[in-house]
This record gives structure tokens, sequence and C-alpha cells, in this order.
């Protein structure tokens, strides 16, 4: 069985000492290590005690190769709901290599508590794909500013910050920009 327990803790940023301790009942960090790395198999009962600490469900920590396909079973229109003509499949959104991720934390504009941007890394050449769209922008100190990218000119980024009164910020010479182009989002 090929879990994805490490990929799993990571994106929570939890270490193995923080997976152990959660573990009811606890255990070591190198029994964690080893179950990651597959030098000791993982039965069922620490599958299950390993998703509890980590506040996932237990068939999130595996990979399922068989099942990359969702069906299609409905097609949503601006008047009704019918069955697809054909069979058809859509895959799930898989990561593409260099790209980064914002989750929102506070509701603003059109973004929810629990959201996920899903964000293209670019590069200063491409910032143009960017203009009139939300961005985010690496500032000095480890900070960040979140906008709607408004121009751009000699190295010069003008964001208009999301909420209602906001004044336009300048960035000077970033070196990328995260560019959103998939909201995750959970419903209900």
């Amino acid at each position: 069985m090929i879990t994805r327990i490490r990929e799993v803790r990571k994106a929570k940023r939890m270490t193995l000492d923080d997976v152990a301790r959660a573990c009811k009942p606890a255990t070591t960090p190198q029994t964690i290590g080893r179950l990651e790395t597959g030098m000791r198999t993982v039965s069922i009962g620490w599958l299950n005690r390993i998703a509890d600490a980590l506040g996932v469900a237990p068939t999130d920590l595996v990979d399922h190769p068989a099942s990359e396909k969702l069906e299609v079973i409905a097609h949503l229109n601006g008047e009704t709901a019918a069955a697809p003509r054909r069979a058809q499949m859509v895959l799930p959104p898989r990561p593409e290599p260099l790209q980064v991720a914002i989750t929102v934390t506070a509701s603003i504009a059109d973004y929810r508590t629990g959201d996920e941007l899903w964000c293209d890394r670019l590069e200063p050449e491409q910032f143009g794909r960017a203009l009139n769209r939300d961005v985010l922008v690496p500032r000095p100190g480890g900070r960040f500013q979140f906008g709607r990218l408004l121009a751009r000119e000699e190295g010069k980024l003008h964001l208009l910050p999301l909420g209602s009164g906001a004044r336009q910020v300048v960035v000077s010479d970033p070196t990328f920009l995260a560019l959103p182009i998939r909201l995750v989002r959970k419903l209900g």
C-alpha cells in the first residue's frame, strides 16, 4: 500500500513529533517516520490512528491510482441539470510544478474562510499575465501584499488591496508574484 502520510503531515505543517503525540495512544516520532517511509507496514489500525492525529479521513492517506478520474453524472446549465449523452470523466486537480497555495483564514471580498487558492508562481517577465487580476506579491521582511494588480511600470507593481476604502499600494521590484488560478472551496 502506497501512503501519503508524509505529504499530508507536511501540508498540515506538523512534525513527526506532533503526529506521534497526537496519536491515541501516543507513539514515537521514529515509528511515524518508519510508517511514512514504508520501513514498517501500515496496518488499518495505524492508518486510522494517524488519520485521527492529522485530522483527516483515513482514505486521504492512501494513494488511489485507480481512482484518478471522477465520473460526470450531470451537466448543469442555467435552466436544468441533464445526464451526459455519453460517458465522461474529469480529472481531480493536481498541483503543477512551481505552483504555490494561499489559504484564506478570514473572509474578504469574494474569498471565504477555508478557501484555498492554487497559484501559478510568475517571474517578472510574466507579470503582464496578471494585470487586472488578484495577486500575492512578496515584500521585504517576509511579508506579502495581496490585491488587484492595476499596473506595472519600471519594476513597480501598483496593487489595490481587497476590501472597501483600501488605498493603492506600490511594491518595488518583487522577485515573483503568485497568480491564483484555481479556487478550492468546501461547500456545506
